[in-house]
């Protein structure tokens, strides 16, 4: 297993900015607080999962690929304890995950078909790029429990995907069965307190699905509210170019009850 290497340099033409002229040209170029949460709506927004059999080449170039991995170390995380790592799967080792994915298949179904079993190696090679998410509950402070390295595991994923959207690629996450086989774990080298969190698959959209209908924030948001069970939460920013308003029904219940390696 060796270590990708870093830094990759994203900056392109060859050539390296100082940093008084990289600052100069963030400042320069520093877009209005309206604007950034505008194009961070949209960037949002526009993410959706395509799933692996829908990616292609070309994938992310080298730069492209550093920028998509150091967006992760931006992910909220209690103690900096770093509880999650990738591990980057390249051509050359997707044979080795292939045989992993049959065997895992075999292991639960014996009986499974010769077509069962090639399909399940076929997916090993799809997407120009893919991860496995690792996150470890036993690294560094003990007080500090999965659940949130969990989290923080998640939001760092999400700074990948939304990168690599921002890029102009596709993404997914995907998982299965496979990934607790005794297989998987001894190819990727998980340590006791180590498990196989997700693939992240990231390349060119070949093909798409219309974008899914998302919940609304009522749907998922409720104030603490018991005296008066249902509450109607009202904001208003008439200070703003557009006045906005957000409007939550909040429904009270009633009832008590970074690490980067390359296989």
């Amino acid at each position: 297993m060796s270590v990708i290497p870093w830094p990759l340099d994203p900056v392109r033409g060859g050539g390296r900015r100082s940093t008084g002229a990289l600052k100069h040209a963030m400042i320069e170029h520093m877009p209005s607080a309206d604007d950034t949460a505008g194009l961070a709506a949209a960037l949002i927004q526009s993410r959706q999962t395509i799933l692996p059999k829908r990616l292609g080449a070309p994938g992310p170039n080298v730069a492209e690929l550093a920028a998509i991995l150091q967006s992760a170390a931006h992910a909220p995380d209690h103690g900096q304890l770093t509880p999650w790592r990738f591990v980057l799967v390249p051509d050359t080792s997707r044979t080795l995950l292939a045989d992993v994915f049959a065997e895992a298949l075999l292991e639960r179904d014996p009986d499974a078909a010769p077509e069962q079993v090639e399909q399940a190696r076929e997916k090993a090679y799809r997407s120009p790029v893919l991860l496995l998410a690792i996150v470890d509950g036993e690294r560094g402070d003990a007080d500090i429990e999965l659940a949130e390295r969990m989290v923080s595991a998640g939001c760092a994923i999400q700074n990948m995907l939304l990168m690599a959207t921002a890029q102009g690629y596709g993404s997914a996450l995907t998982s299965g069965k496979a990934l607790k086989a005794s297989s998987l774990r001894a190819l990727f080298r998980l340590a006791p307190g180590e498990q196989a969190l997700c693939f992240v698959s990231i390349g060119t959209v070949v093909s798409r699905k219309g974008a899914r209908l998302r919940p609304t924030a009522s749907s998922y948001v409720s104030t603490l509210d018991e005296p008066r069970g249902l509450s109607l939460l009202h904001i208003s920013e008439p200070t703003r170019r557009y006045a906005i308003s957000y409007a939550a029904f909040c429904l009270q219940k009633t009832t008590a009850t970074s690490r980067f390696h390359t296989l």
